[in-house]
């Protein structure tokens, strides 16, 4: 990973699961927002006993921070707890986080191009010169939050599994 510091502004969304961050990539209009709602408004355990609850760092532009090795997510002061929901307009929302630690970026995929039995090791992808695991999946799938939440809790079993 590149070391150093510096910040940049990217096109994206960021949720958070306590401080583990989720960067959700994709071009406009693809689901971003709408996967962040989905996992922000529903409670599922990602295949533990427990509730992961996720808040919303920043929808649409996040800033990224990068110290070393690691990626801190921001919002745009201007961005700051609001959410795109399509058919609504800009929303409030109460479930915010002010910064998280990027551990996973999700890259969407059309259903059929998602792999089926990937190698269990998530690929890394670079993002802002830093190095973070990441995971293809469909978007619009009833499963996509509950698989974002696996991910999760599989990085927080095994922080290695990323490489």
């Amino acid at each position: 990973m590149a070391a150093g510091s510096a910040t940049s502004l990217v096109h994206a969304t960021c949720v958070a699961f306590e401080d583990d961050g989720v960067l959700i990539l994709g071009p406009s209009g693809s689901g971003k927002s709408d996967l962040a709602l989905r996992l922000i408004d529903e409670s599922g355990s990602g295949g533990g006993l427990e509730p992961m609850p996720c808040m919303l760092v920043s929808d649409d532009q996040v800033v990224l921070h990068r110290a070393g090795d690691v990626l801190v997510a921001t919002a745009p002061e201007a961005l700051r707890g609001l959410i795109e929901v399509r058919g609504l307009g800009i929303m409030p929302v109460q479930q915010i986080r002010d910064r998280a630690v990027v551990r996973l970026a999700i890259n969407f995929s059309p259903h059929g191009a998602v792999e089926r039995m990937p190698d269990p090791a998530l690929p890394e992808i670079e993002i802002a010169g830093a190095l973070v695991p990441g995971l293809s999946l469909s978007p619009w799938e009833a499963s996509a939050p509950a698989k974002v939440r696996m991910a999760i809790r599989s990085l927080r079993r095994n922080p290695s599994s990323a490489t």
